[in-house]
C-alpha cells in the first residue's frame, strides 16, 4: 500500500509540474493566492510587530491607524479568508478524487450525461466569475446558502467551491497513473488500493498549485500595487474565470498545451515504461466475478466451448443505431444469438472486419442474430461521438453500436485486441472468442450451429461469401504507430522523444522500420512537423499500406521514382497509400507531411 501511495503521489508530482496545468495557473495565481493576501494595513501592523517593540502610546497610535485603514479596506472588498488558497486546492482535490473514481456512476444513477460534471463546473466557473466582477450578482448567488451559519459559499470567501469547479474541468495529462484509475474507477474496481492511489495521486497534482497560489499570495502582500487594488484583482480574477470557461468549451487548452513544449518527457517516459510500476499499477489483476470463465474459451476455437456467463456491456456514453439511441443489456437478449464486436472506426484490422460482420448482420439478423459493435477507441478523436457514427456510416453499420470510451466494457471482457469477437448463446454463455482477423468461416459457421441450437425450426440461408483480404500473419509489416505513447518499429538514430526536435534519416533504415527527418513535434497521440514540412521514411512489407491521419494539408508520397500528393482534411481517418495489389511486395517509400498534418499511424494489408 505504501508502494502504491508514492508512485501515485509521484505520478501526481509530475503531472502538477507539466504543460496540461498552466490554463489554470492565473486563475489559481489571483483567485486562490493573491485575493487571500491580507490587506495594508494589517500588512503594516505585522511588519511593525517584527521590526521593534512599540510604546503604550506607538502601539495605540499604529492600532487606531490600522483599524481605519483595515475598516476602510472592509468596505471597499468583503473580507477573504486567510485560508482561502488551502480551501481551494482541497475543493479541487476532493472534486478530481470523487469525480474521477464515482462519477461514472453517479452520473448513471441520475441518468445524466458522462460530460455534465464538465459542463456543470465551467458553469460554476462563470457564475463565480460574474460574482467577482458585479458584487450585486454575488450577493444573488449567496442567498440560497443564507439558512448556512458561518458560510463558506460566496464566490470570495473559503474558495472551496471554486475548487470543486476547478476539479470538475481541470483534466490533467495522461499517464499510467491516471489510466489506472480511470480504469477502475468505470469498471467499478473501487477498492483501499484504488482510493490511496487516487487521493495521493490528486494531493500530488495539486501540491505544486497551492505552492502557486501561496505564492500569488505573498507576491499581493509585498508588492504595493496589489495592496492597493484589491478590487481590481477580484475583477481580474473574476475575468480569468470566465475566460478559462470560455476557453475550456472551444477547447483552447489543448491548443495552448500544445504550443508549449513538454519539459517533464523525460520523467513521464520514466514513469510509464517501468515495469514496477506497471505491476503496481495492476490493481490485483483485471479478472472479476464476470469474466473469470473467459480462460476456457480458446483464441479462435473451431467447436463451440462454454466460457461462463457473458459479462455486463456497461460504462457506455452513447449508444446509436438502436431504437430512440436506447441502451441494451444483454439480459433482455436472452432466447436469441449475439455477436460482441470490440472495434475502432480507424483501425484497419477492424475495417477489413466489418464487411464480414455486415453480411452476417444482414443474412441472420431476423433469423436471432443481435449484432453489438462495443467502439472502443485508441485514439483520443476516436472517442468523439460525431467521428464514430461517421466512421459507422462509412463503413455501412447498421447493427448497434456503443461508445466505450473509458475501456469499461473492453476491461470488463479482459480484451487486448481490435477487432474481437464473442459470441454468446441463447442461455447469455460465451461460447467462442476470436481475436483479430481472419477465420470468417469458422465464425460463420459457429453462429449458424448457435442460431438452430435457439430454434431448431430456423430455416438458413446459404452461407455468405465475402473475400477473406487478412494477410497471413507474420507476411507483413506489423502495424507501425508514430505517437510516444505506442511507438512501434522506430528506426531512427535520435532518441524518439518530446525532448527531441530534429530528426535525420539513418545511414541504413532496418526492415519494416521508419525514420523522421526534420523538426517534429511527438505526442502520446500522433507526430505533427514544426516549421514547415516533415519527412518519414518506411521500409515495408506489404500488398496494401495505409497511413491514419488527421489536421489539414497535404502528404506527398516518393516510391520508385514517382511522387502522389493526398490531400489531408478533416476528421482523423485511413489515407491509402500504397492501393491494395495482388501480392505482398516489399519497398521504401518515403511521405513529405505538410505542417498542419497528424500522422498517427501506417496499418498494411
Amino acid at each position: 500500500m505504501l508502494s502504491l501511495a508514492l508512485i501515485g503521489f509521484l505520478g501526481g508530482i509530475i503531472t502538477g509540474i507539466s504543460p496540461c496545468i498552466l490554463p489554470v495557473l492565473p486563475v489559481i495565481f489571483l483567485s486562490g493566492g493573491a485575493m487571500s493576501a491580507r490587506g495594508e494595513g494589517e500588512t503594516k501592523k505585522r511588519r511593525f510587530a517584527r521590526r521593534t517593540m512599540p510604546t503604550a502610546s506607538d502601539a495605540a497610535a499604529i492600532s487606531d491607524s490600522a483599524t481605519a485603514t483595515a475598516t476602510a479596506e472592509k468596505d471597499a472588498a468583503p473580507k477573504v479568508s486567510p485560508w482561502r488558497p488551502y480551501f481551494v486546492i482541497a475543493g479541487l482535490v476532493v472534486a478530481f478524487s470523487v469525480f474521477t473514481l464515482i462519477g461514472s456512476l453517479i452520473l448513471a444513477l441520475l441518468n445524466l450525461p458522462q460530460d455534465f460534471l464538465r459542463w456543470a463546473g465551467i458553469v460554476v466557473l462563470v457564475l463565480i466569475g460574474l460574482g467577482l466582477i458585479i458584487p450585486a450578482f454575488q450577493h444573488i448567488l449567496e442567498k440560497p446558502f443564507s439558512w448556512i451559519p458561518q458560510k463558506n459559499v460566496g464566490t470570495d470567501k473559503g474558495g472551496f467551491v471554486l475548487g470543486l469547479a476547478l476539479g470538475a474541468v481541470y483534466v490533467p495529462c495522461a499517464g499510467p497513473v491516471l489510466a489506472a484509475i480511470t480504469v477502475a474507477g468505470s469498471t467499478g474496481r473501487i477498492g483501499p488500493e484504488t482510493i490511496v492511489l487516487t487521493i495521493t495521486f490528486a494531493i500530488g497534482a495539486a501540491l505544486p498549485l497551492l505552492i502557486f497560489a501561496l505564492a500569488g499570495r505573498r507576491v499581493a502582500e509585498r508588492v504595493k500595487t496589489f495592496r492597493k487594488h484589491q478590487q481590481k484583482i477580484r475583477v481580474t480574477g473574476g475575468v480569468l474565470m470566465i475566460a478559462l470557461a470560455i476557453g475550456l468549451v472551444f477547447n483552447l487548452p489543448q491548443a495552448l498545451q500544445r504550443l508549449v513544449p513538454d519539459y517533464t518527457s523525460a520523467l513521464q517516459d520514466q514513469f510509464s515504461n517501468s515495469e514496477q510500476i506497471a505491476e503496481q499499477l495492476n490493481l490485483g489483476g483485471l479478472v472479476n466475478e464476470q469474466n473469470k470463465d473467459l480462460d476456457q474459451c480458446s483464441n479462435g476455437g473451431t467447436e463451440l466451448e462454454s466460457c461462463g456467463i457473458a459479462p455486463d456491456i456497461q460504462g457506455i456514453q452513447e449508444w446509436f443505431n438502436t431504437e430512440n439511441n436506447e441502451e441494451i443489456t444483454l439480459d433482455e437478449l436472452r432466447g436469441e444469438v449475439v455477436l460482441i464486436d470490440f472495434w475502432a472506426y480507424s483501425c484497419i484490422n477492424c475495417q477489413r472486419a466489418v464487411p464480414h460482420i455486415n453480411s452476417w448482420y444482414d443474412a441472420y439478423k431476423d433469423l436471432g442474430l443481435n449484432v453489438i459493435g462495443v467502439h472502443s477507441p485508441e485514439y483520443a478523436f476516436e472517442k468523439v461521438p460525431a467521428n464514430v457514427k461517421a466512421g459507422a456510416e462509412n463503413y455501412a453499420i447498421e447493427y448497434p453500436v456503443a461508445l466505450d470510451n473509458n475501456l469499461s466494457t473492453w476491461t470488463n471482457y479482459r480484451n487486448r485486441f481490435w477487432p474481437a469477437h464473442y459470441l454468446v448463446d441463447a442461455e447469455g454463455v460465451v461460447r467462442h472468442i476470436k481475436f483479430g482477423e481472419g477465420s470468417y468461416q469458422t465464425t460463420e459457421k459457429l453462429i449458424r450451429e448457435l442460431l438452430v441450437d435457439a430454434n431448431p425450426d430456423v430455416q438458413l440461408p446459404p452461407a455468405t461469401e465475402v473475400s477473406d483480404d487478412t494477410p497471413e500473419a507474420g507476411t507483413t509489416t506489423p502495424e507501425t504507430y508514430l505517437s510516444l505513447g505506442k511507438v512501434v518499429n522506430y528506426g531512427g538514430d535520435e532518441k524518439y522523444s518530446s525532448s527531441t526536435n530534429t530528426y535525420s534519416f539513418p545511414s541504413k533504415l532496418a526492415d519494416n522500420s521508419f525514420a523522421l527527418k526534420g523538426d517534429w513535434e511527438l505526442t502520446f497521440q500522433n507526430a505533427t512537423p514544426r516549421n514547415g514540412e516533415g519527412s518519414i521514411k518506411l521500409n515495408y512489407t506489404a500488398s496494401e499500406v495505409r497511413m491514419v491521419l488527421g489536421g489539414e494539408g497535404t502528404i506527398t508520397v516518393k516510391r520508385d521514382g514517382k511522387t502522389e500528393t493526398i490531400k489531408v482534411s478533416g476528421t482523423p481517418n485511413s489515407y491509402s497509400i500504397i492501393p491494395k495489389g495482388d501480392t505482398i511486395e516489399t519497398g521504401t517509400l518515403e511521405v513529405t507531411v505538410s505542417e498542419g498534418v497528424e500522422a498517427y499511424s501506417y496499418t498494411f494489408g
